[in-house]
């Protein structure tokens, strides 16, 4: 709580202002009864019946206040008043401490218990809700702006540069950390169980067809340079003078490889290079095989290389400044997908049952578990907290917020104390007539 003076709230005012005019009005009734009552000796039956209610009126209005404030403070001050009566004055600061614990007992109970977690999350759709909220373009358009407005304005803050050697330094002791053998292996192996693989060399192969039925003189003239880097090109040219054509044999051999393999999917040639696949795949999971080692070093050898940190910094800053440049326009691409993004997976949460069931039953899991791990230092917070409040501005505090139906019941005090005090005075009156 803040060390500013708390001043009472209109509400406070006006109960205690009508609460302390009720009292007064009694004082003054039951004054003026009395007066009355010497005045009026013939009438003094009935005047006695009226000073009964407004004895008693002014006793409940002035039990009650009493009551009420001895909960926050001593109504004595400085007298000396005997101790059972004092022990029992200033009731909550000086129960304060049993007050925090018992806030922080009823929070716990109630509210963060693992038990009453999983029960409200149980009757909770929780992913339905929020694809229903996702859904709504009104939302998902303010997501998108809320990410516009803040985005750049971190961008600006920070500085890209500084978010780029952030992401480099991270990167790079992940990467380092990382054995990339076995991301490599694994990669491979849902490569080859998809058969991605074939879907790659068939399309591979087209494309080599027809770049070398398009393209018959840059073809012959890569032939000739691999008959030279091989030293059989003056082989070929000898083999030209007596009428053998062994650039375009070579050619047209390849040409015929790579239609057969095109035309049959279970060529030899597609197992071959799908065996040497597999055999890759498990070299790469062995972190002490010749393939995993060299992959590792290379790895090293590249992180530790000055011109690959620099590109890598580099490409983040590039990559934050087109960010930036393209969401503080008002046509923004990213904006634009990312809006679509949102409303489709909100839409995907409401046509997917089995999604919502997977996305609930894993948010109940890490509710339930952050309940039972944090629910304890939450509450010890809570106690902490109201152990640290100033007594006298916590008292301002609660009689502000609930002082007001607190006089109140100094009014009920006055009024119902006057009604029963009424009542007892025509009783006794009836039975002093009867008898």
């Amino acid at each position: 709580m803040s060390g500013t003076e708390t001043t009472d709230i209109p509400s406070l005012k006006r109960s205690k202002r009508l609460a302390t005019i009720a009292l007064i009005v009694a004082v003054l009734v039951w004054i003026a009864l009395i007066i009355s009552a010497k005045l009026l000796p013939e009438y003094v039956w009935l005047i006695h019946i009226f000073m009964l209610g407004a004895e008693a009126g002014v006793v409940g209005g002035l039990a009650d206040w009493y009551a009420i404030t001895v909960l926050f403070r001593n109504p004595f001050g400085k007298i000396p008043i005997p101790r059972f009566l004092r022990d029992h004055t200033e009731i909550i600061p000086r129960n304060k401490a049993r007050i925090a614990e018992s806030m922080g007992k009823f929070v716990q109970e109630n509210f963060l218990s693992p038990q009453v977690v999983e029960r409200s999350l149980n009757n909770t759709d929780l992913s339905l809700a929020i694809g229903k909220w996702l859904a709504n373009p009104k939302n998902n358009t303010q997501i998108v702006d809320v990410i516009q407005q803040t985005v750049p304005k971190i961008f600006e803050f920070i500085g890209q540069e500084q978010i780029g050697r952030f992401i480099q330094n991270n990167s790079v002791q992940w990467i380092r950390n990382t054995r990339v053998n076995h991301l490599a292996s694994e990669m491979l192996r849902a490569v080859l169980e998809n058969d991605f693989h074939q879907d790659v060399l068939q399309r591979g192969l087209d494309v080599a067809h027809e770049w070398m039925m398009n393209h018959p003189e840059k073809t012959r003239e890569l032939t000739q340079k691999l008959f030279k880097e091989l030293g059989v090109s003056r082989l070929a040219k000898g083999a030209s003078w007596i009428g053998i054509d062994v650039e375009q044999r070579t050619i047209d051999s390849l040409l015929t490889k790579v239609e057969s393999m095109l035309a049959d999917p279970e060529h030899p040639m597609r197992q071959h290079i799908e065996d040497i696949a597999n055999e890759l795949k498990n070299q790469l999971a062995d972190y002490n095989s010749p393939a995993s080692l060299r992959l590792n070093e290379t790895k090293n050898a590249l992180l530790d290389s000055e011109s690959v940190l620099n590109f890598m910094t580099g490409a983040v800053v590039i990559l934050c400044d087109g960010i930036k440049s393209d969401l503080e326009k008002s046509d923004s691409g990213i904006a634009m997908n990312l809006r679509v993004a949102i409303q489709q997976v909100g839409e995907n949460l409401l046509l997917n049952q089995s999604v919502r069931d997977l996305l609930n039953d894993r948010m109940s899991g890490i509710a339930i578990n952050l309940s039972d791990q944090y629910s304890e230092k939450v509450i010890r917070f809570i106690s902490e907290r109201i152990h640290e409040w100033d007594s006298r501005e916590m008292i301002d505090k609660i009689e502000n917020e609930v002082g007001g139906d607190l006089h109140m019941i100094r009014v009920n005090g006055v009024v119902v104390g006057a009604f029963i005090g009424l009542t007892l005075g025509v009783i006794r009156a009836i039975i002093d007539f009867v008898i």
